[in-house]
């Protein structure tokens, strides 16, 4: 199979979809891997590297003319939707729920749409993980930097000082990102308290956490209770596929501290927050009614080269498989690789997906 590697264009984005060791398995499986020129120097992959690894090294307009399989990061972007040849498949974190011209585009060009973010392996989401894991740990850190009161902040140092409390961080969601956004605010000393769905992950973030977390259920009278005081929050709800349900409405920004911040890691699938819209690293917050609001939709963009090798060991095997299998068999025989399957001859097949654009799903 034929392979196509093309240098990410969102902004602020410097993370390239496969790393030079990726590139030299494809090819030693009998793959052709085309890569962009210059596609990897964000992450501190030189081109040099990857034509070691067996890689061609190539223009932009031919990695999309030629591959058959295209592995990218992000969703492509309007300069990119030109390049996109009908019938071609792509591999990357598509988030189509809140982008329904893309998801509109992939349709018409009947465009095979493998979304990392969907894809489940034994109940889990191994391909979201790696990068949720870093979005989780940046969070309260790009929370803590924003409280400082020349950046818009309230001016409350997260981890307190001998005789002033610490601040307190409520996280919304105990999965990958809820988890490690709780490390993190542990880690720092702050009151740390997570509220979610349903009990199982809320035993669980007590154990690992063994009491050093406050854990509440996703009720409206928790939710109004905690943020009225929190420093910090994190929005850390997924629907794989769906758009992220809303969760602090405008309304309950006024009951909020002003110069407290949020991170809606959620913003990819429209966010938890009503006032959330997608920044970039250039340009990270606004404010809205005194409450910060860091809404950077690539937070790991932040740190490429640890979140491009931690991607490619996620995304590899599957990559291989969709190679060695073909994308047809795959898509339709392997439930693994079924399971990213987002768009598929003209019509979306994630039903998730398919709810939240009000789309007939198949």
């Amino acid at each position: 199979m034929i392979i196509g590697v093309p240098k990410e264009i969102k902004t602020e984005e410097f993370r390239v979809g496969m790393t030079p060791v990726g590139a030299r398995e494809l090819v030693l499986g009998g793959h052709t891997v085309l890569v962009e020129k210059a596609a990897g120097e964000g992450s501190g992959f030189l081109d040099d590297e990857y034509q070691k690894a067996g890689a061609e090294i190539i223009a932009r307009e031919i990695v999309f003319e030629r591959a058959e399989l295209i592995v990218k990061v992000k969703e492509p972007v309007s300069q990119e939707y030109p390049l996109l040849r009908e019938n071609v498949a792509l591999f990357t974190y598509l988030h189509l729920a809140p982008n329904p011209g893309l998801t509109k585009l992939l349709l018409q060009k009947k465009i095979t749409g493998l979304a990392y973010e969907t894809l489940v392996r034994d109940g889990k989401l191994p391909l979201l993980a790696p990068m949720s894991e870093i979005a989780g740990r940046m969070a309260p850190l790009m929370a803590a930097f924003y409280l400082q009161k020349f950046k818009g902040g309230s001016g409350v140092l997260p981890t307190g000082v001998s005789g002033v409390r610490p601040g307190k961080i409520v996280v919304l969601g105990a999965g990958v990102v809820g988890t490690n956004a709780a490390r993190v605010g542990v880690g720092l000393g702050m009151e740390t308290v997570v509220i979610n769905k349903d009990t199982i992950g809320l035993q669980r973030i007590d154990e690992l956490f063994k009491g050093r977390v406050r854990t509440l259920p996703m009720t409206a009278h928790a939710l109004e209770e905690e943020i009225k005081f929190a420093d910090i929050v994190i929005g850390a709800v997924l629907v794989p596929g769906g758009r992220t349900p809303v969760l602090i409405t405008r309304a309950m920004l006024k009951t909020m501290k002003k110069g407290s911040v949020i991170v809606d890691v959620a913003v990819d699938q429209g966010g938890c927050v009503e006032t959330t819209r997608p920044t970039t690293h250039d340009d990270p917050v606004f404010v809205v009614d005194g409450i910060v609001h860091y809404c950077v939709a690539n937070m790991p963009g932040a740190y490429p080269r640890t979140s491009t090798i931690a991607l490619t060991n996620a995304t590899l095997p599957y990559v291989k498989t969709i190679a060695e299998e073909g994308i047809t068999k795959a898509v339709q025989e392997d439930p693994v690789v079924k399971s990213a399957l987002n768009t598929y001859d003209g019509k979306i097949v994630n039903k998730a997906l398919a709810a939240s654009l009000g789309f007939a799903g198949t």
